[in-house]
């Protein structure tokens, strides 16, 4: 590969219509790759590309556009299979500026490859300072000047000599990124809609053995009554279960929409270039053998994904249980599971396939419905992600349940479920560890932590599978409580306590106990419920019917449904110690007594009911606060940030201090891009031998741009060692001022220091980790002698060459504080905050929130933390400037945001005061970046 090949910019990526395909930068080796796609464009194609007729690339030509210096000329491919069907170039044309052009292959246009390819590019072109894109683009090609202008970037268009020129300034905006989140939102759920709505099913692997995997997936099919053709593919017989079979998924004359592969795992390999020839559009893999056995079945695991991408195929599993959809229309058991529960609004992912089936009877026997269940196994390729895209879509679905063993892009999926749980709740188990088998890499941060990073995206955070579902019913069935008041309706005192003290422990606010009596029937129920559901001080209800002597269950559940029909209060029940969807407490029901909006989900214990009710409350408190952006912060400069961070990083990596700008390659002449064809062809006809632009001939690219610092090549390099500083001067560029302390090596330099600061003063270790520690400051210093002496103390307790420090003494009274900032590899930057506290800091009392904060994460993260009463005036501390911290955690979420070269920041302590913040102490870590942040490029497969 070439020296300087920038593999961070290849991606396999999802097409508009739900099909995949690779991108990355071309390379001389493309070259008979190249002269093959070219063959295969039209006449119309090649006119709107080169403004002319162009039948063959000569071969000058064709070297000209395979080989490129991957910063002032660059060219990505977007390839299916083995053969290239776009590219997209840029020439650099003068200072921040290039020439783009780009083509597509007839067959492939209207698939949304051009617009994936130019989100690319415009991300590679700024890696290289690249601000602005012009496009030379013939009036006719509507549907080119369409798509430019429809990228989100400022666009702008003139008309001369028969040529429409248009200029893409690329700085990204809120346009350009919700056009991007758009587009990978249909994308991704349309390839998740092909595999849970096919028209017709290939199970290939399908075999006459009982209890045979592939055997067991075909019995599913058809007892479940797939609504379309159901095709056995076994090499060798005619016929299982008495469907005809074929030896081969290409020898079945019709079109096979998804195929469930239940082969040895060394086939499976085969079989992907076989679907893909036949044109299948996604496979489950029910086979084991993969990453799950180690490093050869890991390996095995990553061809899969591979091949089936560069195919154009999404793949669940593999060493999956299968998938599910209930819908009449489609009547989908593609799974080992004989039992698939009935039709119900409940969007159900496992990414296990051992406790799959096992989960799917569990919901069966609650009598809860779902709409469609999968079941990722490995996780190879499709992820929770997919799944939360295609459910937030899917009017089928109003909730969904997640296990997850491992997260693939975390930072994706908090993006994600943070605007699906707008609309849909989220309940989540997360389990402990990531299974060896799985596409993932162990999580870094701690179990707290994510809890903190869920809570701040809307996400229901659950610690079982019971409650899992113990939560999802419902939510499912039940509407959402406008506050935490609760009434209590019981025929047990005993009952009634224990659901009441199970209300407080959960943080909700209990009413009294309404206590009907052990002997009530249907209208005492009644009476007593519809009484404390019309009171505008109940928000919820929890109903215990556990009468000594059976009676008339029945008509008790009835009066239950009838009162509390039409009421916007959820009512949840323990009815006879039953777990689940009484079927007496079912409502709406049809023929098949599926539970409709409005049953009543009971539990086997009051204070469950209780647990999922809170859940459920918290939930709809975070629901009931507006969603706004992180808030504008005028008295910022990052620009001045960005240049600091690279200006030290450059100094440590050449060893020397950076005087002057860095040596930079110089700009070849303007060459000619290769363009997108048909409506999707866009260029200027080149000559045979391009000249130099006028006046560009010596011209020298721009400096590095802003989204993370390129190495010498100009590609990202290697994470390069840490950097660790003083961040005052970075934390000045955020408005953030760190109290002045000065550093000192004898007594009379600390009372000299103390002077020039201001008395009172403090004398402290300088050690950043000093705070932490007991005895390691003197307070309150007024005079020169008091000063003496602690230093002296230090001296003498430290040895001589300890590092001391002078402080002018902070206001008091102030309550002290901890704030970091970690970038997570998977998380990205994570701002953290707690009590600077001994007690606090033992405890590890923190709480967490992804950057950049909104003015209520900020709000939310200072209350997370048990010890935050102290901060609003209880046990004796003084009411602070809470205000002033919930304003400095935003600027530091901004900084930790802005910056991919921060890779640590604390500020140890932040005081708190009556009227300000103030930071006693800042420690930044620097390091290059690898890489761009992840979820934070163009759109691009994990």
């Amino acid at each position: 590969m070439e020296e300087h090949y920038p593999a961070h910019w290849e991606a396999d990526v999802v097409l508009a219509d739900g099909g995949t395909a690779h991108v990355r930068p071309i390379r001389p080796a493309d070259a008979d790759r190249l002269r093959s796609f070219y063959s295969r464009l039209s006449d119309e194609s090649i006119y709107f590309r080169f403004f002319g007729p162009r039948p063959r690339l000569s071969d000058k030509e064709v070297e000209r556009f395979t080989n490129v210096d991957y910063v002032t000329r660059v060219a990505l491919i977007a390839t299916i299979g083995d053969e290239m069907v776009a590219v997209i170039r840029y020439d650099r044309t003068g200072p921040g500026e290039a020439e783009v052009a780009f083509l597509v292959e007839d067959a492939h246009q209207g698939r949304g490859v051009a617009s994936v390819l130019l989100e690319h590019l415009a991300a590679t072109a700024r890696e290289r300072g690249i601000e602005r894109f012009v496009a030379d683009v013939l009036p006719a090609n509507m549907r080119m000047t369409g798509l430019l202008r429809q990228a989100g970037y400022t666009a702008q268009s003139q008309f001369a000599d028969g040529v429409v020129r248009m200029t893409l300034d690329l700085t990204p905006t809120d346009t350009s990124a919700e056009v991007t989140a758009a587009r990978e939102h249909r994308a991704e759920a349309r390839s998740i809609a092909r595999l849970l709505t096919p028209g017709s099913v290939a199970v290939i692997g399908a075999s006459r053995e009982p209890g045979g995997v592939g055997q067991s997936v075909l019995r599913n099919l058809l007892a479940a009554e797939f609504t379309g053709p159901v095709y056995p593919v076994h090499r060798e017989v005619r016929a299982v279960h008495g469907v005809r079979a074929y030896p081969s998924v290409t020898a079945i004359d019709d079109e096979v929409d998804l195929a469930v592969v239940a082969v040895p795992a060394e086939s499976v390999i085969d079989v992907v270039k076989e679907c893909a020839e036949k044109g299948v559009h996604g496979l489950v893999v029910v086979s084991s053998g993969f990453g799950e056995t180690g490093p050869r079945g890991r390996a095995r695991q990553d061809e899969l994904a591979r091949m089936a991408r560069s195919y154009g195929l999404r793949v669940v599993g593999p060493n999956c249980l299968g998938i599910a959809n209930t819908d009449p229309a489609v009547k989908l058991n593609a799974t080992l599971a004989p039992t698939v529960p009935g039709r119900g609004e409940v969007g159900f992912f496992s990414q296990s396939g051992a406790l799959g089936t096992a989960l799917l009877q569990r919901v069966a026997q609650r009598g809860m419905g779902i709409s469609s269940f999968v079941s990722a196994g490995n996780r190879a390729d499709v992820s929770g992600n997919d799944l939360l895209q295609y459910w937030e879509e899917d009017d089928s679905t109003d909730v969904i349940l997640l296990y997850l063993e491992s997260l693939g892009n975390p930072r994706k999926f908090t993006r994600l479920a943070r605007r699906i749980a707008r609309r849909k709740p989220i309940v989540v188990v997360k389990s402990g560890g990531t299974p060896a088998g799985h596409s993932a890499q162990e999580l870094g941060l701690s179990d707290p932590a994510i809890s903190s990073l869920f809570e701040q995206a809307g996400l229901i955070r659950v610690d079982d599978l019971i409650q899992l579902f113990d939560v999802g019913q419902v939510l499912a069935y039940q509407p959402l409580p406008a506050g935490p008041r609760v009434a209590l309706v019981t025929n047990s005192d005993a009952l009634g306590l224990l659901a009441a003290d199970a209300c407080l422990a959960a943080g909700l606010e209990p009413r009294p106990p309404v206590n009907v009596g052990p002997a009530a029937g249907p209208p005492e129920f009644g009476t007593a419920l519809a009484g404390e559901l019309a009171s505008p001080d109940v928000d919820a209800a929890v109903v215990i019917d556990m009468p000594p002597v059976p009676g008339a269950s029945d008509e008790v559940a009835a009066e239950l449904l009838r009162v509390s029909k039409d009421v916007a209060k959820p009512v949840v029940a323990t009815f006879h110690g039953h777990l689940g969807m009484h079927p007496a407490l079912r409502a709406g029901t049809g023929s098949d007594a599926t539970p409709g909006r409005g049953s009543i989900p009971s539990y086997a214990a009051p204070e469950e009911a209780v647990r999922a009710l809170a859940h459920v409350v918290r939930y709809a408190r975070w629901r009931a606060h507006p969603a706004v952006p992180p808030p504008e912060l005028d008295d910022i400069d990052t620009a001045r940030a960005r240049s600091l961070a690279r200006t030290i990083l450059s100094a440590t990596e050449t060893g020397a201090t950076p005087d002057g700008p860095p040596s930079e390659p110089a700009s070849e002449p303007a060459g000619e891009p290769a363009g997108e064809p048909s409506g999707e062809a866009v260029g200027a006809p080149p000559a045979e031998t391009p000249a130099p632009h006028p006046g560009m001939a010596s011209e020298t690219p721009d400096p590095a741009p802003d989204t993370g610092r390129p190495g010498p090549s100009g590609v990202f390099a290697e994470p390069g060692p840490p950097v660790e500083l003083d961040a005052t001067e970075l934390l000045s560029c955020y408005g953030l001022t760190v109290w002045p302390a000065e550093v000192v090596r004898s007594p009379d330099e600390a009372v000299a220091a103390a002077g020039r600061l201001g008395w009172p003063v403090v004398v402290k270790v300088a050690d950043p980790g000093a705070s932490r520690r007991a005895g390691t400051v003197r307070l309150g210093l007024t005079g020169p002698e008091l000063v003496r002496n602690a230093y002296t103390e230090f001296a003498e307790q430290l040895g001589e060459g300890a590092e001391l420090a002078v402080q002018r003494m902070a206001p008091q009274p102030a309550v002290p504080t901890v704030v970091g900032v970690v970038d997570d590899p998977a998380f990205g930057p994570v701002v953290s905050f707690g009590l600077g506290e001994v007690t606090a800091r033992l405890l590890q009392d923190q709480g967490f929130r992804l950057a950049p904060l909104t003015g209520e994460d900020a709000a939310s993260l200072v209350r997370s933390v048990r010890a935050a009463p102290l901060l609003f005036g209880q046990y004796g501390y003084p009411p602070v400037a809470v205000d002033a911290l919930e304003d400095l955690l935003v600027r530091v979420g901004r900084l930790a945001n802005d910056l991919p070269e921060l890779a640590r920041l604390d500020l140890d302590q932040v005081l708190v005061g009556e009227s300000h913040v103030m930071i006693l102490g800042a420690r930044a870590t620097l390091r290059t970046p690898a890489g761009p942040r992840l979820d934070g490029g163009p759109r691009r497969l994990s």
